[in-house]
This record gives structure tokens, sequence and C-alpha cells, in this order.
């Protein structure tokens, strides 16, 4: 779709990610892409519908239910030169596969002493709000944020979904990529790149001077939902996407606490042992005597998420919660 804009034009975060696979797909014979359903089924989210009738079935490979082999296989090739896409249909099933990731693509570069790396991109769907229930719906890439050697994204808009996948592939350690389920079906206006996307630095979504809202993922719409709400109380938020969850940009989420003196951390994981308890603690030991609040968190529910609609929604982090706690922060 053409927007006002002649440079711009209007997509979704699914057909982002398409035209990222595409473009590597064509930019490079050692780009393939392999997992459950990719293939003639065009992915269980419909992410690469398409790309089997372009590229066939050497380079789009429909594999067993079988998360480790399939994964294992992935490791494999990248040691062999390719430039494997693996995908994931939730972060759920990933763990049948985490053997392969952090005992094998992990560590094979450290234990080999750099004569092993392992060049694999690994895409799964996490999070909450579909009502699939709890096997399908948990987000746990705080978990594989937490493991050296591995590289973890978290993109949350339209431009980082187009454009965070030629650098993941790149790289010469195992990416892995979480997309927020409810994200794909989001619309917005995609300009031209003609620089790569930064992979090493958050992004300031909204400045502010009053309070940090520190999020990723699919919760940052529900952040800037909520700074929206806070600016109609006279309470300008700064929202902070950490978009890349390993390494985290500790400068950035420093220099945010320093502009607001207050923070807000937002994840859709559960809070004990999360990705916004490792925040928290870094907010405490680079910024403890710039704050003039304690840190707020807003996580989901410590059960599995719920089916039902009205109970699944009770257990995730709401943009009224957010505002809740940047009241508290602030007042």
């Amino acid at each position: 779709m053409v927007t006002d804009r002649p440079d711009e034009r209007k997509t979704t975060y699914r057909e982002a990610m398409r035209e990222a696979l595409r473009e590597a797909l064509r930019a490079d014979d050692r780009v393939f892409l392999m997992g459950e359903d990719v293939g003639r089924y065009g992915g269980c989210f419909g992410v690469s519908l398409g790309l089997l009738e372009e590229f066939g079935p050497e380079r789009i490979r429909d594999t067993p239910l079988s998360e480790s082999a399939f994964v294992g296989a992935g490791i494999g090739a990248a040691l062999n030169g390719m430039r494997p896409i693996v995908e994931i249909m939730t972060v759920n099933f990933s763990l049948l596969a985490l053997d392969q990731i952090l005992n094998n693509a992990a560590t094979l570069l450290h234990m080999s002493g750099g004569q092993l790396p392992v060049p694999l991109v690994i895409r799964m769907t996490t999070g909450a709000g579909r009502q699939l229930a709890a096997q399908h719906s948990h987000s746990l890439e705080g978990w594989y944020a937490h493991i050296p050697g591995i590289r973890v994204l978290a993109p949350a808009t339209i431009e980082d979904a187009r454009h965070m996948l030629a650098p993941a592939l790149n790289d010469p350690d195992p990416v892995l990529i979480f997309e927020h389920g409810s994200l794909y079906n989001a619309t917005g206006e995609l300009a031209p790149r003609t620089t790569p996307v930064d992979l090493d630095h958050a992004a300031i979504r909204r400045p502010g001077t009053a309070v940090s809202l520190i999020t990723y993922g699919g919760s940052l719409p529900k952040a800037l939902t909520a700074a929206d709400a806070l600016a109609a109380d006279g309470i300008d938020a700064e929202v902070v996407d950490l978009r890349t969850l390993r390494p985290l940009d500790d400068a950035a989420i420093a220099a945010s606490v320093a502009r607001t003196h207050r923070a807000v951390v937002i994840d859709e994981a559960w809070r004990s042992g999360s990705l916004a308890a490792e925040v928290s603690a870094r907010i405490a030991e680079d910024s403890l005597y710039e704050l003039d609040a304690p840190v707020e968190r807003v996580c989901s529910a410590e059960v599995p998420i719920p089916y039902a609609r009205l109970l699944e929604q009770a257990a995730l982090p709401q943009t009224a919660d957010i505002v809740a706690a940047a009241h508290r922060a602030v007042d």
C-alpha cells in the first residue's frame, strides 16, 4: 500500500519479516529457512507464505516435529559454511532444543578457541494475548538473555522486524530473534533504509523527563499508550525500547534514568528472576544516586498463562498497570 509520503509504504510486522527473509534468500545462496510448516503451510503465523514457491524446497525446508534435531541440523550447517535461519513455532517448544542452543551453539566458539563460529539465526514466537493457553504463550526470552555466547533480539517495530535480520545473519555468534505474537498484524509505515539497523543500542521511542518506561517487544505498544495517558495527567514519560536483550545497552538505560530520575520496567515475563529483575538490578548498580523513587516493575502474574480471555488479560501487564506504576514513582 502506498502512503501519502512517496518514500514510505504501509506494511504489517508479518510482511516486514517476510520481506527480510526474501531479501536474505535472494542476497546469499547459503541462506535457507528451516522449521515446522515453514514451506507448504507458509509458517504457523504466515511469515514464510509464498517463499517455498519462490525459492524451492532445498531452501525452504519443512522439518519433523523435533526441535532438538532441526536446531542441531542448523548448527551443523552453520559450522559448514551455510547461513541457516531456523524457525521454532513458540518459545515454549524451544526448550526441547535448549541443549543444542546452550551446550552447542552458544559454546562451540569459546570451547574451540575461536575456531568454530556458529553463524546461526533462530527465530521464534513469544508472548501471550491470543488465547493460546499456557504451552503456547509464555515469555522466556529472559532465560536466553542469561546465556553468554548468543545475541538476543526483540524487534518491537515494523522497521526492526524488516531490518534486524540482515545484521543478525552477519553476526558470527548465534542470534535468537523473539517475535511477539501480538505484533504480527501490527501495521505501520516503513521507510527505506540505506544503513544497517543498529543491534547494539536501545532506542528512545518517546522522549520524556518525568519517568522512564523501559520495555521491549510486545510490551512496547502498551508502554507508548501508557505514556499518552500519563501525558494527559501532566507526566512526561520517556519510553525506552531495549531492542537487544543480550547484550543489554546499559548506557542507554543509565542515561534515561539520569534524565528522568524514576524508572518503571515493563516485562511480560514472570517477575521472579526476570529480565525486569536484571534491568532493575543494573539501575541499582549504575544509577542508584540518580533515583528519586524506587524502581517499579510491571510483569505478568506468576501463574501459567490462562486460556480464558478475561483471565489471560488479568494475568498480563496492561496499560493501566503501567500508568499506575508510573504514578507511584512520580507522585
